[in-house]
């Protein structure tokens, strides 16, 4: 390819790239350069969500460049305050190298593993809060610049607290570029404002300044928030085929265009003229597929509509024994239907659950025979045993 053919092939789909004569004078050097992503492990799962930057790197992959996958060990500590209406809760160190155990499989599901660094960013992190590195930092930072970030203004305007932590938090992540030496920075639309931080900390370290590319963000199976492990309204790389392919056709009808544009290559003009039902089960079949098999992708598709079309029960359905008494919200937490109880209890009043194929609207102790199936929304059944 040409230059001006590889900065296509390379910026497709993307939002902001700071800035194209940057990433021309890179490639035109020929040399491989380091291609950063970040990834804070506060759940075990990488989504779909972050399978889009991932794909841009592998294009960059595709290129002979290299990709570094950057653990943010140290940062999910604090939580990236991007895009977000609350602060995060702390995550206690032992539960955030839990998360981190599965995230190197879970990204080569995309990336090639043979271009591909893998750092955990409390390598250089522990030391540089350490010591004076810091220090030095913050004075090259203003009060002004942070206080400029739309999500901060808005959390100030609602009263929503800001820790200083957060405040941080684009300092840290700017330092990993500095640490990496990184040639371009990856990340989503939400995340511009850390990226040129990182642009700006390492000029002022003599370090020739990185190219921010921005991906849009995939809007989660709500329809509303962005999709989040901490929103609960993801698509997670390591879900099981069946639960894959049911969360994907409950995504509302009109984000079928976004889905389809973000996630796949398929031919837009297309889409656009499918019913929506047949694009959605198009759509779960093509990312089963990609991140399971053919196979696995066939048989979703048919247990769906076996569960759904036919209104037939799953064979491979869980079992699972609540403790003597527990509440209903605590059953549906505890076997993995909803992401707390609060969650559940939610999913109750919404009418969402049965009981022996009967609805169940208020919350209260668990009252079962052995065998009996509870159902919560359209994917999760489990049968009870006592």
């Amino acid at each position: 390819m040409t230059i001006e053919e590889q900065i296509s092939f390379l910026t497709r789909g993307c939002v902001d790239v700071v800035s194209k004569a940057d990433l021309a004078k890179k490639l035109e050097s020929g040399r491989t350069l380091k291609v950063k992503l970040g990834c804070d492990p506060t759940s075990a799962d990488l989504h779909l969500g972050h399978s889009v930057a991932l794909s841009l790197m592998r294009r960059f992959q595709d290129l002979g460049h290299k990709a570094v996958l950057v653990i943010g060990d140290f940062t999910a500590a604090i939580g990236d305050p991007s895009g977000r209406d609350s602060t995060r809760p702390i995550l206690a160190r032992e539960q955030i190298l839990e998360n981190a155990k599965t995230y190197t499989a879970q990204a080569f599901k995309v990336l090639d593993p043979t271009k591909t660094e893998i750092r955990f960013n409390s390598e250089w992190l522990d030391s540089f809060v350490g010591g004076k590195d810091l220090l030095q930092t913050l004075q090259k930072v203003t009060v002004a610049q942070v206080l400029e970030r739309e999500d901060f203004k808005a959390r100030m305007a609602s009263g929503s607290p800001i820790s200083l932590l957060e405040v941080l938090y684009s300092l840290f992540q700017g330092q990993d570029s500095v640490a990496l030496k990184a040639d371009v920075e990856l990340g989503g639309t939400d995340q511009i404002f850390n990226l040129l931080v990182g642009r700006q900390l390492q000029k002022n370290n003599g370090i020739e300044p990185q190219v921010a590319i921005t991906v849009p963000l995939l809007v989660g199976l709500d329809g509303v928030k962005k999709m989040s492990k901490s929103y609960g309204n993801y698509v997670g790389l390591n879900d099981e085929p069946n639960d894959m392919f049911g969360k994907l056709m409950s995504i509302p009808d009109e984000l079928m265009p976004l889905y389809y544009e973000l996630l796949t290559s398929e031919n837009m003009d297309e889409v656009k003229t499918m019913h929506p039902m047949a694009a959605k089960k198009k759509l779960a079949g093509i990312l089963v597929a990609r991140f399971h098999d053919e196979q696995a992708a066939k048989a979703a598709l048919e247990n769906f509509e076996k569960v759904f079309s036919k209104k037939e029960l799953p064979a491979d359905m869980p079992s699972f024994t609540p403790q003597p008494g527990a509440m209903l919200s605590a059953v549906l937490f505890e076997a993995g239907a909803a992401a707390s109880k609060n969650k559940a209890r939610a999913l109750i009043e919404q009418g969402a659950v049965r009981l022996k194929g009967e609805r169940v609207t208020q919350d209260g102790p668990l009252t079962f025979e052995n065998g009996d199936v509870l159902q919560a929304g359209k994917r999760h059944f489990f049968k009870l045993v006592k």
